[in-house]
């Protein structure tokens, strides 16, 4: 197997490196991790150029344009435009060399606005997602019905996964427009230096399942080997392991020994205020693995963050 890695230098391309590095990759797997240096995968020529270059067998593809909340509302069309592009020129291109297996990568924020909880895989396409990030989920969306397109009229194993809020090591830090995780991270990280309260956007009471990019790491593992649905799976801890933002803030304050005083800014937006997912499905397959404690996965990522603030804060 040559295993063709997009978006190879972000958090979950980056956790999948040092997965693999650590003893969970096999002799018979190559792998290659690219990322934006590499190729403009919103470019078909230089998409089909990077294929060409590596034939990979397989491919597990996370490049994306990404952002926070605040960066999705600012700038939907460019989400949605950005990341058709690179999926129809990432899916294409595999599909025109014969690559046996792709393994997309979405994300919970496609689910319907207005839903039952807890979400699942049934549900994705059952109406409209949070007017916030229309864009990038619209076009998330869309890699599942280009997946079922594949399949059917061309018999290719394209699959997708779910994971619910990732974070860990090399994630973006961004405060204005980073994901909730690393911006308190980094907020908290700012308040212990200047000895000022830590200002936390929105109420606090938001709830989210939060995943540690290592444990998703190993789960892609299992997906690119072993999974064989085109449907998708959502990759999530359990609902009883959701945590508050007011909760996540707190732990994180723990972890950096942060002893000041939690403020709430309510004139910011909170987003959804929650989308509990089901892992009933990966629980079917897997009723073993082990998720790291939410806690413990906090502290090792606020670890990584203090030692590597230099690139980190950027």
């Amino acid at each position: 197997k040559r295993v063709l890695v997009t978006g190879g230098t972000g958090l979950v391309g980056r956790a999948i490196e040092k997965v693999v590095a650590d003893g969970e990759g096999r002799p018979d797997e190559e792998w290659i991790f690219v990322s934006s240096r590499d190729a403009d995968l919103t470019s078909s020529s230089e998409t089909k150029a990077l294929f060409e270059r590596h034939k990979p067998t397989h491919v597990i593809h996370l490049a994306a344009m990404v952002g926070g909340l605040f960066k999705n509302i600012r700038s939907n069309l460019d989400f949605w435009r950005t990341n058709i592009h690179i999926n129809d020129n990432v899916l294409h291109s595999a599909h025109e060399l014969g690559v046996q297996k792709v393994v997309s990568c979405l994300s919970t924020c496609i689910f319907p606005d207005k839903t039952t909880y807890p979400i699942d895989e049934t549900m994705i396409h059952n109406g409209p997602p949070h007017s916030s990030n229309f864009g990038y989920s619209y076009a998330k969306r869309m890699i599942d019905v280009q997946n079922r397109g594949y399949s059917e009229q061309h018999g290719r194993r394209f699959t997708a996964v779910i994971p619910t809020n990732v974070f860990g090591p090399h994630d973006n830090f961004n405060i204005e427009d980073g994901h909730v995780l690393p911006g308190l991270i980094h907020k908290v990280y700012l308040a212990k230096q200047s000895g000022s309260a830590l200002t936390v956007w929105g109420t606090g009471k938001p709830r989210r399942q939060f995943i540690y990019s290592l444990d998703l790491a190993r789960l892609f593992l299992w997906v690119l080997r072993e999974y064989d649905e085109v449907e998708p799976i959502i990759l999530s801890v359990g609902e009883e392991d959701e945590v508050s933002i007011q909760e996540a803030a707190e732990a994180i304050a723990e972890a950096m020994e942060f002893r000041g005083e939690l403020v709430f800014d309510t004139t910011k937006s909170d987003g959804q205020f929650k989308k509990t997912a089901s892992n009933a499905k990966l629980r079917r397959y897997l009723p073993g693995f082990q998720f790291t404690p939410f806690r413990k996965a906090v502290k090792e990522t606020c670890a990584w963050f203090n030692a590597n603030y230099a690139n980190a804060r950027k």
